[in-house]
C-alpha cells in the first residue's frame, strides 16, 4: 500500500531513510522520524484496533500519550513481545512488527463485532457485577471467557532477553516537560547555576513548538527550540532526557523517570546491533525543586458515533500534518467550542485538502484564527455542533445541528455534511496527573474550564499545566518558574531572562460544551463515547447516576471511567461534566478522581532493572556444595540455599544400569541412619551469636520457656511465638558462656528471626544490653547420626564422647580432624547424633576425613527428604510446615516448653491466656496412620469425620507432613485435627479430588522410639 496520505514535503521526518514495518501481517513503508501511528495514517490504515468492551472498530484519535485506542502488541519473536504500547509514542524503526491487541480472527472482521451492535442492551454499566453471580458452578467457565475477552495485550511467555537499568540521580531543579514553558524553565534555572535535569516523553524536545504555526523572533518556532536545546546540551550542569516519561511523583520530590533508550531502534537492544546496551532505564531522581511543565491535553467533544475511525482530536490533526507530513483524510469537518482548534482547519487547507466546514458551538466567535479561517474561504457554522458521525468502518459524513448549550437541547434542523474526517475540540485539560500522585486534589477553574494542580511543596507550575496557553505567556511563565525553583534551591539568577519575541493573539472565550445534545436521549441515541479505551458512554454515566452512584469515585468504578492505561487523559473532564449535569451539580461539586502512578505504562523490566534472576534471588551454597555436585546429589531450594535433596546411586537390574528413584534413595538413606550411620550437611541452619550482660534475660523474653539457669556447656530447645501467641520459629540455643549464647533457627527463618530480635530490642527493650550477629555463613555444620555415630566420630576427635561425660543436649569444644570445633549432642532424627560446627573453610577437610574413616561403617550421606522422614517419625515439627501462623505451642503438645510462671511476660504469653487459645476444639497436632499401609496421604489433604456428608463437608483439620517410612513399612503423617488429642484411636477420612477417600487412624505423633532411648545411648 502506498503512502497516499503522505505530503510530498514538510514535517520533521527524513524522507531519505525509508523504513519497512509490519502491521497485522501486512507490510508497509514509513520514514525515519515517524511514529507507528503517523506511518499507519500515511498508509491509509483506518482500523487499528477493536474496542475493549463492544469490539467496535477504532482508529487513531490523538498523537501523543493521550491516545486511547491505538494500543499495540509489539515484537517479531515471543521473547520480544511488548504489550500495550501506544502507536503514537512508538518511534518507527526498520523491521518493526505490530499487531492489534483486540480483534479475532482479524481487526477488520471481528466475530465479536455483534456485541458492538447490541452491547448497550447486553452490557450496561455494572453488568459484570449483576450477570455472573449464579450458578456458582459455572464460574470457572465465566472466568475463562471473561479473561479471554478482557484486557489489552498479552504478556510474553519467553524469557526477556533485554537488560534494564536503574539510576539514582540528584539535581537542584527537575523540569518535567520540554515544551515552551519547560525549555524556558530549564534555561532560566541552568543559567542561574543550578544542576538541572530536563525530561520529555517525546522523541525530541520542543513539545507543541515542533508543529506550531507560530514564530519566535520572526523565525519558525522549531529554530528557537534547536538553539535552546543546543545551549542546554553544552552545559555540564544540565542533563537532557528525551524519550523519558515522568511516571510517578512521590513524597519529598522523589520522581521516577522512565527512559526508553533503545526501544526506538529494534525489538531488543541486541537486535539493534547493540549487544549489552540497556533497553530502558528507570531514573530515581531526588530533586531539590521540581518544575512541572507537562502542558495540557486537548479533549474531544462527546457526540454520537464519535469513535468511528476518522474521528480525531483537532490538535492531533495539526500534529500529523505539520510534524509528520501526513494528512489523515481528504475532506474535513471541524467541530469545536474554542479558537485554537481552528488551527487544524487552516493546516488541513494549506495541505491542499478540502475543509468542508468548521462547526462552532459559540454564537459569535471573533478571534484572529476564526477570522483567518473565514478569510481563507472556509465555511464557519456558528451556534452549532456535530451531533452525530456517520459511517461504520470509516467516517462518511457528519450530522450538524444548531444547539442551545446551557439548556442542552437541539434547536434547529439537521444538516448532513459529506466528509471522511471529523476533528473535534472541547478545550484543554491541564495534565495534573503527577501533581495528584501525592494526594493533592486538583482545583477547578471556571475561566479555564479545567482542573489545575493543587499546591505541592517543592513543586512549581509553568505553562499549560496551570492554564497558560498563549506562546508568549507560556515562555515567560516557564522562565519565571525556573528562576523561582533555582532561587528556592539556593541559586540567584543574574538578571531577567531575555525571551524570544512571540506575537500575542486575540481569542474568543471557550464555551463550556462537553457533550453535544442529540435529537434522541443519550440512552436511545447512537453511542456517545466519553472514555474510548474502556467503552464508557454518556448513557452509561447517566445510568450510573440514576442507579444512585453520586460520588465521582463510585461512578468511575461502576462505569470504568478513567481506568486502564488511559488514566482519563481524554475523557475524565467530559465524564465529570456529564455526571454533574445529571446530578444537577457543578463540576467542582462533583470533583475529580485521584490519579495514581504510573502516568503511562512502564514495563516490568524497567521496574525490576537488574534486580532479577540471580541478582534478585541469589543462590546460596554451603562450603560442601561442590562435593555434593560431584557425588550426584539432587538439590532442592530451601530459602535461598541449594540443599542436597537426596543422593541417588546407580542400580543394576535386568542387565541395565539406572539411577535410583527418589523413593528408593530416601528409603536406603533412612535405613542407613536407623541401622548404621549417616551424615548430613546442616550448614544452612540459621545461627545467631547473642552476647551481652542481658542476653539471658532477653532469651527469656523471646522464648516461651525458661533460660535463667541454663549453664555453660548446655543446650536447650526453645519455641518462639509472635505476639499473637502463635508459633513463629523453633530451634536450639546453646550457652557458650554466662553472657554468650548461640541460637539456631530454621533455614528459612534465619533472617526473619534476626529481624524479630532486633525489632523488639530496639523498639521495646532498648535498655537491655544485648547484641546480635548472624554467623550462619561463618560456621559449617556437619551432623553424624545413627547407632554407629559414636564409633566413627571417636576416630577423628579428641573430645571425650562417653555418654556420661557428654550427655544429650550438651556441647563441647575440641578438635575434629585436627580442626578447632564445637560439637553439640543434638538430634533431629531421634538417633544418637553429633552436630559438628567448624569454621566454614575447614568444612570440606572435615567432611572428607569423616568419609575416609567412615568407609568401614558404610557412612551414607543423606539429604533433606530423608531428614524430613526421620524427624517426622519422631514427631518433630518443622515451623512453617507443621505450623501455619494459627498454631500455639499447646496445640503442638509442647506445654512442657511453656513457662507460664516466668517473671516477665514473654512475647505471646498474654495472647495464650485468651479464651480462644484455651478451647478444647482447637486444631491439635496428631499422627495419622493410613489403614492401607501403601497409601501416602497428600500433604494439605482435608480431614472429615463423615465421608458421606454432602458438600460442603465439615473440615476438621488437614495433613501437614506425610511420608513413606521404610522402618514402619507404611505411610504415615502428621496433621492438625480439631480436638485431636481426645480422638486417639478414632478413624478419620480424607476425601481426594479424584473421588477416592482414604481412611486413617489417629495416633501419637511419635512413630519411632517413643521413649527416646536411641538418642540417649
Amino acid at each position: 500500500m502506498s503512502q497516499h496520505n503522505r505530503l510530498n514535503q514538510g514535517g520533521r521526518i527524513d524522507r531519505s531513510r525509508s523504513l519497512s514495518f509490519t502491521f497485522n501481517g501486512q507490510r508497509y513503508q514509513g520514514f525515519a522520524g515517524d511514529t507507528l501511528a503517523s506511518a499507519l495514517l500515511a498508509n491509509g490504515v483506518d482500523i487499528v484496533n477493536r474496542s475493549f468492551k463492544y469490539s467496535r472498530p477504532r482508529g487513531i484519535i490523538a498523537a501523543g500519550a493521550d491516545e486511547p485506542s491505538a494500543i499495540m502488541q509489539l515484537g517479531a519473536s515471543e521473547a520480544a513481545q511488548v504489550p500495550n504500547v501506544r502507536a503514537t509514542q512508538q518511534a518507527l524503526y526498520d523491521g518493526l512488527v505490530a499487531r492489534s491487541t483486540n480483534g479475532w480472527p482479524s481487526v477488520q472482521r471481528d466475530v465479536m463485532s455483534w456485541v458492538g451492535r447490541l452491547g448497550g442492551h447486553l452490557m450496561p454499566p455494572g453488568f459484570y457485577y449483576k450477570t455472573f453471580m449464579a450458578p456458582a458452578s459455572m464460574w470457572m467457565t465465566y472466568e475463562k471467557w471473561i479473561r479471554k475477552g478482557a484486557g489489552l495485550g498479552r504478556s510474553p511467555a519467553a524469557s526477556d532477553p533485554d537488560i534494564y537499568d536503574h539510576l539514582n540521580q540528584h539535581c537542584d531543579v527537575l523540569v518535567i516537560g520540554a515544551g515552551p514553558a519547560g525549555l524556558g524553565a530549564a534555561l532560566s534555572a541552568a543559567r542561574a547555576g543550578a544542576r538541572v535535569i530536563l525530561c520529555d516523553e517525546q522523541e525530541e524536545m520542543g513539545g507543541s513548538l515542533l508543529d506550531s504555526r507560530e514564530s519566535l523572533d520572526d523565525a519558525p518556532a522549531a529554530d528557537w527550540v534547536a538553539k535552546a536545546v543546543a545551549e542546554l546540551d553544552a552545559m555540564e550542569s544540565v542533563t537532557l532526557l528525551p524519550r523519558t516519561t515522568a511516571n510517578g511523583y512521590h513524597d519529598h520530590n522523589f520522581v521516577t523517570l522512565h527512559e526508553r533508550r533503545t526501544e526506538h531502534l529494534a525489538d531488543t537492544a541486541a537486535g539493534a546491533g547493540r549487544e549489552g546496551e540497556v533497553r530502558s532505564r528507570l531514573h530515581r531522581v531526588r530533586a531539590e525543586q521540581v518544575v512541572l511543565a507537562s502542558g495540557a491535553h486537548e479533549r474531544p467533544l462527546v457526540y454520537a458515533n464519535n469513535d468511528v475511525p476518522g474521528n480525531m482530536v483537532a490538535g492531533a490533526v495539526s500534529t500529523y500534518i505539520r510534524r509528520y507530513g501526513v494528512v489523515p483524510g481528504q475532506k474535513l469537518v471541524l467541530t469545536t467550542n474554542n479558537d485554537h482548534a481552528y488551527r487544524a482547519a487552516l493546516d488541513w487547507q494549506e495541505a491542499g485538502r478540502d475543509v468542508v466546514a468548521v462547526v462552532d458551538s459559540r454564537a459569535n466567535p471573533d478571534g484572529e484564527l476564526v477570522q483567518q479561517a473565514r478569510d481563507s474561504g472556509i465555511r464557519v457554522i456558528t451556534g452549532s455542533a456535530v451531533m452525530e458521525g456517520k459511517g461504520n468502518q470509516r467516517v462518511s459524513g457528519a450530522r450538524v445541528v444548531a444547539i442551545d448549550t446551557p439548556r442542552f437541547v437541539v434547536t434547529g434542523s439537521i444538516e448532513e455534511l459529506d466528509c471522511d474526517t471529523i476533528a473535534s475540540s472541547g478545550g484543554y485539560s491541564p495534565v495534573v496527573h503527577l501533581a495528584s500522585h501525592t494526594g493533592k486534589r486538583p482545583q477547578w477553574r471556571d475561566d479555564l474550564l479545567g482542573f489545575v494542580p493543587g499546591e505541592v511543596k517543592g513543586m512549581h507550575y509553568a505553562g499549560g499545566v496551570q492554564g497558560i496557553y498563549a506562546l508568549d505567556e507560556s515562555l515567560a511563565d516557564g522562565a519565571r518558574a525556573g528562576a523561582e525553583a533555582a532561587r528556592a534551591g539556593g541559586f540567584e539568577a543574574a538578571g531577567a531572562m531575555t525571551l524570544p519575541a512571540a506575537a500575542s493573539r486575540r481569542e474568543s472565550a471557550t464555551e463550556a460544551l462537553y457533550q453535544v445534545p442529540h435529537e434522541k436521549t443519550s440512552l436511545r441515541a447512537p453511542k456517545q463515547f466519553v472514555d474510548f479505551q474502556n467503552d464508557v458512554t454518556a448513557a452509561a454515566i447517566e445510568l450510573a447516576t440514576r442507579e444512585g452512584f453520586e460520588s465521582i469515585e463510585h461512578v468511575k468504578r461502576y462505569t470504568a471511567l478513567g481506568f486502564g492505561t488511559d488514566q482519563g487523559k481524554l475523557g475524565n473532564i467530559n465524564g465529570m461534566a456529564i455526571a454533574a449535569r445529571c446530578l444537577h451539580r457543578s463540576i467542582p461539586e462533583v470533583g475529580t478522581t485521584v490519579f495514581r502512578p504510573n502516568y503511562t505504562p512502564v514495563t516490568f523490566g524497567a521496574i525490576v532493572g537488574r534486580h532479577c534472576r540471580e541478582l534478585f534471588d541469589p543462590e546460596r551454597y554451603t562450603a560442601l556444595h561442590q562435593w555434593h555436585v560431584e557425588n550426584g546429589a539432587e538439590f532442592e531450594d530451601v530459602g535461598q540455599w541449594k540443599r542436597p535433596w537426596y543422593f541417588p546411586q546407580k542400580r543394576r537390574a535386568d542387565g541395565q544400569e539406572r539411577l535410583e528413584t527418589m523413593h528408593e534413595a530416601v528409603a536406603r538413606e533412612c535405613l542407613a541412619v536407623r541401622q548404621g550411620v549417616g551424615i548430613l550437611d546442616a550448614s544452612t541452619l540459621g545461627k545467631i551469636d547473642i552476647q551481652g550482660p542481658d542476653a539471658r534475660e532477653f532469651l527469656g523474653r523471646v522464648y516461651t520457656n525458661k533460660w535463667a539457669k541454663l549453664a555453660p556447656g548446655r543446650v536447650r530447645y526453645g519455641v518462639m511465638c509472635k505476639d499473637d501467641g502463635m508459633v513463629m520459629d523453633d530451634g536450639t540455643t546453646s550457652c557458650l558462656g554466662d553472657n554468650h549464647f548461640l541460637m539456631t533457627t530454621t533455614t528459612g527463618g534465619a533472617a526473619s528471626v534476626l529481624e524479630w530480635l532486633e525489632l523488639w530490642h530496639q523498639t521495646e527493650w532498648p535498655e537491655l544490653q544485648v547484641y546480635f550477629n548472624s554467623v550462619t555463613d561463618h560456621w559449617a555444620t556437619i551432623t553424624v547420626t545413627g547407632p554407629e555415630a559414636r564409633k566413627l566420630f571417636s576416630e577423628v576427635t579428641d573430645i571425650d564422647l562417653d555418654r556420661e561425660q557428654f550427655k544429650f543436649m550438651d556441647w563441647r569444644e575440641g578438635r575434629v580432624a585436627g580442626v578447632p570445633a564445637r560439637v553439640f549432642r543434638i538430634s533431629f532424627t531421634g538417633e544418637l547424633a553429633f552436630e559438628i560446627n567448624v569454621q566454614a573453610n575447614y568444612a570440606l577437610h572435615v567432611w572428607k576425613t569423616l568419609f575416609a574413616h567412615g568407609e568401614k561403617y558404610d557412612l551414607t550421606p543423606y539429604g533433606t527428604e530423608t531428614m524430613h522422614v526421620l524427624r517426622a517419625e519422631k514427631g518433630l515439627i518443622i515451623a512453617g510446615q507443621d505450623t501455619d501462623g494459627s498454631v500455639t505451642p499447646e496445640d503442638l503438645g509442647m506445654h512442657w516448653a511453656v513457662g507460664y510462671d516466668k517473671p516477665f511476660a514473654w512475647i505471646g504469653k498474654r495472647a495464650l491466656n485468651r479464651p480462644d487459645t484455651a478451647r478444647e476444639d482447637r486444631k491439635q497436632l496428631v499422627g495419622l496412620k493410613p489403614k492401607d499401609p501403601k497409601v501416602v496421604l497428600e500433604e494439605g489433604a482435608q480431614i472429615v469425620l463423615d465421608p458421606d456428608q454432602a458438600i460442603p463437608m465439615t473440615m476438621m483439620g488437614h495433613v501437614t507432613s506425610s511420608y513413606y517410612s521404610p522402618v514402619l513399612e507404611s505411610g504415615f503423617a502428621l496433621a492438625v485435627l480439631k480436638g485431636g488429642r481426645k480422638r486417639m484411636g478414632e478413624t478419620v477420612y480424607l476425601p481426594m479430588s479424584n473421588g477416592t477417600t482414604h481412611e486413617a487412624e489417629v495416633v501419637s505423633t511419635i512413630f519411632v522410639d517413643p521413649k527416646g532411648e536411641r538418642q540417649n545411648v
